[in-house]
């Protein structure tokens, strides 16, 4: 059985002025597509109290759903008890207004992305000035994310330090490593609290200096690439490069897999981003994810990639129109 903390977390978090109140005891989330419901349920499971907001009652509906339906799975893989579970479902409010994340020590920006693979950043802006109105001058405003964005977001702030970017890696739940990248104006005292929330939930701390890709994403679109080549060129099959990735280098999943859970929009998208700022060759996409992409096979999401999938996520077979 995975192990879970239960309790609250107040003698575990840093107490803060002269009040007796955890840090990170009470979190937000703003959007909740599949990286904010992966931050949701880690959070509730970790003891802190979480506040998500969403567009609608619908979409808040199928949150909650989605939420079940994940814990539900860990209690029949004997991760998770029924009575565990309805302790973290408890930490755990929706809400449709920005007020309601007033008292959060931190709140994270999970807007999700659009079907091209990219996310609006008037939007993620307008986000971060209003969390500012709302939050405590020693509140953290994250964003979740992999690109050079968290300066930009910052800048038009009146407490700009207090704003830094988190990247959670979605290959498979147990990847837990936390990439927290340090913009140009994240102070070091705001860095040092992240790492004691890395902790909080069970994860081991990266430090990133801003950069497109961070660590995780820029070797794995070199990898792919590469791959995506091999494959191309017929040097071999799809089956064999997935086995030299596992079986020879020890990784959980084949990497045309990984770029399907991944998704595929969002890879080509970060390597034109990359290209582009570092004019390196290696990271232009590969004509295969091109071609992916233009006919909206993204993967795991779309139930189409390198892989096809069935309605609970299960791989059919390799996708053959790949190579027509």
């Amino acid at each position: 059985m995975s192990e879970l903390i239960i309790e609250p977390i107040e003698k575990y978090g840093l107490n803060i002025s002269h009040e007796n109140k955890a840090l990170f005891s009470r979190i937000g989330v703003v959007g909740a597509g599949k990286e904010g419901r992966t931050i949701i349920n880690l959070t509730a499971s970790a003891g802190m109290e979480v506040v998500f907001m969403e567009e609608s009652q619908e979409r808040i509906g199928y949150v909650l759903e989605e939420l079940n339906k994940t814990m539900d799975q860990k209690i029949s893989n004997w991760g998770l008890t029924h009575s565990e579970k309805k302790i973290i479902m408890n930490r755990i409010t929706p809400t449709l207004n920005y007020d309601d994340f007033k008292g959060c020590d931190l709140v994270i920006e999970c807007t999700r992305f659009s079907e091209t693979g990219r996310r609006s950043t008037p939007l993620r802006k307008s986000i971060f000035k209003k969390l500012e109105e709302i939050l405590e001058p020693d509140a953290i405003i994250a964003t979740n994310g992999s690109t050079v964005i968290i300066s930009e977001l910052a800048a038009d702030l009146d407490i700009k330090d207090r704003c830094v970017s988190l990247y959670f890696p979605v290959s498979h739940p147990d990847a837990r490593i936390l990439e927290i990248v340090k913009g140009m104006y994240t102070s070091e005292k705001v860095y040092n609290k992240m790492e004691i929330f890395a902790k909080l939930i069970n994860y081991r701390s990266h430090r990133i200096n801003e950069s497109n890709g961070n660590i995780s994403l820029r070797m794995l679109t070199i990898m792919l690439n590469e791959a995506c080549q091999i494959l191309l060129e017929g040097v071999s099959d799809m089956q064999s490069i997935e086995e030299t990735f596992t079986v020879i280098y020890g990784q959980r999943y084949g990497i045309f897999r990984i770029a399907d859970i991944v998704g595929i929009e969002r890879l080509v998208t970060l390597m034109e981003a990359m290209f582009n700022d570092f004019g390196e060759k290696h990271y232009k996409p590969n004509p295969l994810l091109w071609k992916l992409y233009r006919s909206n096979q993204l993967g795991v999401r779309t139930g189409k990639g390198f892989y096809l999938y069935d309605e609970d996520n299960n791989i059919i077979s390799e996708n053959k129109s790949l190579f027509n």
